[in-house]
């Protein structure tokens, strides 16, 4: 359950520290916490680090496997960070059929990375989502909120070079 396969180094600021002790000790007592805590904690750190499950668990006092199997199974949670460009490619229905698949391929292949990871400089996060409503436009990805569509593995390159890839 370590980040440091996907080359990510846990970085804790002592303000981050300090605001999920408040977020803890705001909820620590209250049934349910364990959700409202999560979710403000991945607005204090952009996703949800190991390091920082363990830090949830030992101070709800429950099974670091709990707090896991929470944040992996709501897709709201992260185990990654975004990057500071977030590629998502609809694998959708109408996407898939027209070859998003292979585009999905391709980006993991150029970036290095695989799905909902993040490049080790923090500039690229990759993730496949659902069906985006630009199903005319298919295949299509968003790079952040701008949209790509009647794409081909070929353009991937391009598109990432606007990005500075």
């Amino acid at each position: 359950m370590s980040n440091k396969k996907a080359g990510i180094l846990f970085k804790d600021t002592p303000e981050q520290k300090k605001k999920l002790e408040e977020v803890i000790a705001a909820h620590k007592d209250q049934p349910g916490a364990l959700m409202p805590i999560l979710q403000q904690a991945q607005d204090i750190y952009g996703y949800l680090p190991i390091e920082v499950q363990t830090t949830i668990a030992e101070a709800l006092d429950i099974p670091l496997e709990e707090v896991y199997g929470v944040v992996t199974f709501y897709a709201q949670f992260s185990l990654y960070p975004k990057g500071q460009y977030k590629i998502s490619v609809c694998l959708g229905t109408a996407c898939y059929v027209k070859g998003s698949g292979t585009i999905y391929d391709k980006l993991q292949q150029v970036l290095g990375i695989g799905g909902g990871e993040c490049t080790p400089d923090g500039k690229f996060s990759l993730e496949a989502c659902r069906c985006v409503g630009a199903c005319g436009l298919a295949p299509v990805m968003m790079v952040n909120d701008e949209v790509f569509g009647k794409l081909t593995a070929d353009d991937v390159e391009g598109i990432l070079a606007k990005f500075g890839a």
